[in-house]
């Protein structure tokens, strides 16, 4: 009979497949993609989408120094209707498992129907799910974080949609970009006030030009989540206004719809901003970054978006649109893995603090990675559910020696890695013997030792550049042992 969760609703019939999978479940962080809109017959498309962002997420960025912490599944269960178009649209979700739907038919949020049958999936899997991720069968951009992390596979997209959302689900942080509702903003990422002590203080960057603690200094004239179909008839513009004190400027909206450049012309008081869309996107929607440097002058501007192609009226939409100001580099140091506090602006235009301008995926998503803040967190929130010691095995006594080999299995991190990583990590392993705890130093840093019999203890620590303080000590694991002579 089929376990249920405590609401009562039996979990799907599913097929569990592995992606990829570094060690025991027992003692791993796993995350499980849940089909929804695959039909029967597209069991091998799934597996493909999922296995492709399962690979992206652990490659070379993200959530590849914490890979061999991490296991990932897919778990495939099909739907009795599918759509040409993915996931349901209008706030009408489609005849699938979870339900999966957009609100509108904007490429943002796609939410879900059926919690409890996700929740008892889940559960179904005991210790091989802890982060489920429902993904729709929907071919462009669209997701969600929290309880359960929902994406679509997206070519341009998934992947990054899938880094950001985890980044919520995972590590527990709010949103670095502008814009976001104010309790939206919360966790490492974010300070509320240069009036306390700020969290990342051991991240910051000391050098001889710019004190530790500082803002660093811009401004946002314009925000605006548009979610407007663009139409050739009428352009899309917002005035705004600037104070002409600042050096630099950048122009950042997000579009979708507009596969060719001569599809929109995007203008800043008359003139052309230059607008090319991203190669090889399609339809799918995309952020774009324009930065001029010198400032606008003091007074009223205008940005305004005109749709030149009448054959993409109906799915030519303007996402989002923003402008900011920054001082010159003294005032604003944009430097690549510089730590200060940068400025973000929320919905009301409250200001919160960042810890780098644009170095971190909670910010820009079309970002890789993320910063070392964040980093650093999600080392600890995933060594809050692993042991650092895998297993501990004690062998039959040697009738010549009388000892016993005792031999220590740790999670496959530093110089134990199948595949080497650029950051600095290093294992301190220190036995004790007895209960005063004698150090033995000739065992110091070994995994294997022969030991007689009695009672022994452990200590090992694991050192990485990627975690600056430790406060909950994640980062040690301590055991008990007793060599007996059976």
């Amino acid at each position: 009979m089929s376990p249920t969760n405590l609401q009562g609703a039996p979990p799907p019939d599913m097929k569990v497949s592995p992606l990829v999978v570094s060690g025991p479940s027992s003692n791993r962080v796993d995350l499980v993609f849940f089909s929804d809109g695959y039909l029967a017959e597209e069991y091998d498309k799934f597996i493909e989408d999922a296995k492709r962002l399962a690979d992206d997420l652990s490659g070379n960025h993200t959530f590849n120094t914490v890979k061999p912490l991490l296991n990932f599944w897919a778990a495939f269960t099909p739907s009795k209707e599918a759509s040409m178009d993915g996931v349901g649209t209008g706030g009408k979700p489609l005849d699938t498992i979870y339900g999966l739907y957009r609100p509108g038919t904007e490429l943002r949020g796609v939410l879900y129907t059926k919690p409890e049958v996700a929740r008892a999936a889940c559960l179904s899997l005991g210790d091989r799910c802890d982060y489920p991720i429902l993904m729709g069968n929907d071919p462009l951009y669209g997701g969600l974080g929290g309880e359960f992390t929902v994406i679509t596979p997206s070519i341009a997209n998934g992947a990054l949609v899938l880094r950001h959302e985890l980044g919520h689900s995972i590590i527990d942080v709010g949103e670095e970009y502008d814009g976001a509702e104010d309790w939206d903003h919360f966790g490492v990422n974010s300070h509320p006030s240069l009036a306390t002590p700020v969290s990342w203080a051991h991240w910051l960057t000391n050098s001889s030009s710019a004190p530790k603690v500082r803002e660093e200094r811009s401004v946002m004239p314009l925000q605006d989540y548009a979610w407007t179909m663009l139409n050739t008839t009428t352009s899309w513009s917002a005035n705004f206004s600037a104070s002409g004190q600042y050096a630099r400027s950048l122009f950042r909206f997000s579009l979708s719809g507009l596969p060719e450049e001569s599809d929109l012309t995007v203008e800043v008081d008359g003139k052309d901003l230059g607008w090319q869309p991203k190669i090889g996107l399609g339809v799918d929607r995309w952020h774009y970054d324009i930065y001029r440097d010198g400032g606008l002058s003091d007074g009223e501007h205008e940005i305004k978006f005109t749709l030149n192609n009448a054959d993409r009226e109906g799915i030519a939409q303007l996402c989002s649109v923003e402008v900011l100001e920054f001082g010159d580099e003294i005032q604003f140091n944009s430097t690549p893995g510089h730590y200060s506090l940068y400025p973000t602006f929320s919905d009301t235009n409250q200001t919160y603090y960042r810890p780098t301008n644009e170095d971190c995926l909670m910010r820009i998503v079309t970002t890789p990675d993320f910063c070392s803040v964040c980093m650093e967190d999600l080392w600890l929130k995933v060594l809050r559910r692993v042991d650092l010691i895998d297993d501990i095995h004690i062998g039959p006594v040697d009738t010549a020696s009388k000892t016993h080999t005792v031999s220590l299995s740790l999670a496959p991190l530093a110089e134990l890695r199948d595949v080497p990583v650029p950051e600095t990590e290093s294992w301190f392993i220190q036995w004790y013997k007895g209960s005063d705890g004698k150090t033995l130093d000739e065992f110091t840093n070994k995994t294997t030792v022969e030991l007689d019999t009695g009672y022994y203890s452990v200590d090992v620590r694991f050192f990485t550049e990627e975690i600056r303080v430790d406060k909950e000590g994640l980062t040690t694991s301590h055991r008990h042992i007793f060599v007996g002579e059976t």
